[in-house]
């Protein structure tokens, strides 16, 4: 309990809060870590997943590929791609992003598929019928009906990318991981465990962010569940 009372009050400094190592610049450097790696995992995950659910080609092919990148050592690919990529310290954000960028994926894919999937066979039949192309099918009648499960998805990948990216610390750059590895070198704990809260509460902050943008996105006239997707 003092470790806490210690840490809550090292976070209650404003001290810690300034200049370009305080916890807001760490924050920021945090969050584009994380933004980042979405961006990529969404870019080969969401063309796939759409194609995936709107043709029911290559389920199973994605199926297997997300559980073979969910059982993928984050920590250990990370060295693995730093050691063998030869990159130094400013280029130290690649082989982070592709870590990250892959423990992306699985939830981006799964989501966007399976929002693809969920939609009913009569309404894409009738939007057909109607003379709609495929494209137009994609682009204005699937697309908005999987939008809410998309959203979903990004959710649990950007939860799941936020909690690892403090293990870029690892390779010098920046982050909220900074307090907890710097902490650790010192046996500073009451630093390591704030960094740590930091780290949970900016989780939190970015969950309630996304849940509300999940709710806006859901078309009206359509329910669904807002809990994270991870299909």
């Amino acid at each position: 309990m003092n470790q806490v009372i210690a840490a809550l009050q090292w976070l209650a400094d404003g001290a810690n809060w300034s200049g370009p190592g305080g916890l807001l610049a760490r924050t920021w450097e945090h969050l584009w870590y994380t933004a980042l790696a979405l961006v990529v995992g969404a870019v080969v995950a969401v063309p796939l997943g759409m194609y995936i659910g709107h043709t029911g080609k290559g389920r199973t092919f994605a199926v297997g590929v997300s559980g073979a990148v969910r059982a993928l050592p984050s920590l250990g690919l990370l060295t693995l791609l730093a050691v063998s990529m030869g990159l130094g310290l400013g280029w130290a954000v690649v082989p982070s992003t592709i870590v990250l960028a892959l423990l992306a994926v699985p939830s981006l894919l799964a989501a966007t598929y399976s929002g693809f999937d969920q939609v009913p066979d009569d309404v894409v039949d009738g939007a057909r019928a109607t003379g709609f192309s495929e494209l137009q099918i994609v682009g204005r009648v699937e697309l908005p009906l999987a939008l809410p499960l998309m959203v979903g998805g990004l959710r649990a990948a950007a939860l799941q990318v936020l909690a690892t990216a403090t293990i870029s610390a690892y390779l010098g750059l920046g982050g909220l991981g900074r307090f907890i590895l710097d902490g650790l070198s010192v046996s500073d704990y009451p630093r390591m465990l704030g960094g740590a809260i930091a780290v949970g509460g900016l989780a939190l902050a970015v969950d309630g962010l996304i849940l509300v943008v999940q709710r806006l996105v859901v078309p009206r006239g359509v329910h669904v569940a807002v809990g994270p997707t991870d299909a």
